[in-house]
């Protein structure tokens, strides 16, 4: 994966007539970056959506699936608990779940101490999960969404930083009743 930024600087140059030129430069620089490790998984109503987010940010992120494998019948808690667990205990930062309605995976994670797993349906409530209550699992609600939808929430929920401060606070009392 490359991480690319866009410099942008003037440069004045003096000529012996004394005449100034200006210069506008633009440089492109990629830095080669090391691939997010996200976990991933599904049941059967989120299998083709998951199958297809997994195939469109290979680029990006290293993913760990848990499945389902197939669409066949399942039940969404054999799947979301694992994801919550690793997320719960350290081994990933972030995952991403999905169901039908996604939720019966988000009450399934959110049982899980510091998972804090947001069903988010649009883009202003991807950003706002991230930056407000510092979301560790994005919850995606298959038979709702497109899959164009489904690859802007990830794009927005991956993209988007915590703001902390009076936030902070509030996402710590998350845990303290526990």
């Amino acid at each position: 994966m490359y991480v690319s930024f866009n410099l942008s600087f003037l440069i004045a140059i003096n000529t012996k007539a004394k005449n100034l030129y200006f210069c506008k430069f633009r440089i492109k620089i990629y830095i080669m970056a090391e691939q997010l490790k996200v976990i991933i998984a599904s049941d059967h109503a989120g299998y083709d959506l998951r199958r297809k987010i997994e195939q469109h940010f290979a680029d990006r992120f290293s993913f760990k699936s848990l499945g389902t494998f197939s669409s066949e019948s399942v039940d969404y808690p054999d799947f979301a608990h694992p994801l919550a667990a690793a997320i719960s205990s350290g081994e990933f930062e972030r995952g991403i779940l999905l169901c039908g309605t996604g939720n019966g995976v988000a009450m399934c994670a959110n049982k899980h101490t510091n998972v804090r797993a947001a069903l988010c349906w649009n883009n202003e409530i991807a950003s706002l999960a991230r930056q407000h209550n510092d979301a560790n699992v994005l919850v995606l609600p298959a038979r709702f969404i497109s899959d164009e939808l489904a690859y802007q929430l990830v794009e927005t929920f991956f993209s988007t930083d915590f703001e902390g401060g009076r936030h902070e606070r509030r996402v710590n009392k998350i845990n303290s009743c526990e």
